[in-house]
């Protein structure tokens, strides 16, 4: 998580990292939707700034940002991380602390079915071809496909979750 959480000026422009990149805009979505992949294949989707889908090579749930929560994989559920910014009004300093909350059972299934929704629409609105290539950078012949193909794959196995992050609880 950045220091400043803020929404991005041009999304397209400084997602670098994915290699492969693509913005659509969806005839049932106001802002336009960005999906990219990274050299390794990981997917990454952004729904404007919120939500956001990260995904690993195997198409398992890495990490999410919704509602101004960081999502981060555990393996079995995952956790819920929020950035509270406090200043000591001696110092004037600010100091920040994460607070975590691991999802249960009833808040993860919760999440999955708001994220399958958000998914299966775009996936509906790739397989009707309703949508508009806004902008490209990538040397894939099939993009759309690809991506069409992989949430397929998420879809189909009920947005699996990737194994937790070595040395993070």
């Amino acid at each position: 998580m950045a220091f400043q959480e803020s929404d991005r000026e041009d999304l397209m422009q400084e997602a670098t990292a994915l290699v492969d990149r693509i913005e659509l805009k969806l005839s049932a979505e106001g802002e336009a939707v960005i999906a990219g992949y990274r050299r390794n294949g990981s997917l990454s989707l952004f729904f404007g700034a919120d939500p956001v889908y990260h995904f690993d090579q195997e198409m398992r749930l890495k990490r999410a940002y919704l509602a101004g929560f960081l999502f981060r994989t555990q393996g079995s559920t995952l956790a819920r991380l929020e950035r509270v910014r406090t200043v000591n009004p001696q110092t004037n300093q600010m100091r920040t602390e994460l607070h975590r909350h691991d999802l249960t059972s009833e808040e993860l299934e919760h999440f999955q079915i708001q994220a399958l929704s958000r998914l299966s629409g775009l996936q509906d609105e790739l397989e009707m071809g309703a949508f508009e290539v806004q902008r490209q950078v990538s040397g894939e012949a099939n993009l759309i496909g690809k991506i069409s193909g992989d949430l397929m794959r998420i879809i189909g196995n009920n947005l699996p979750l990737a194994p937790r992050f070595k040395g993070k609880r």
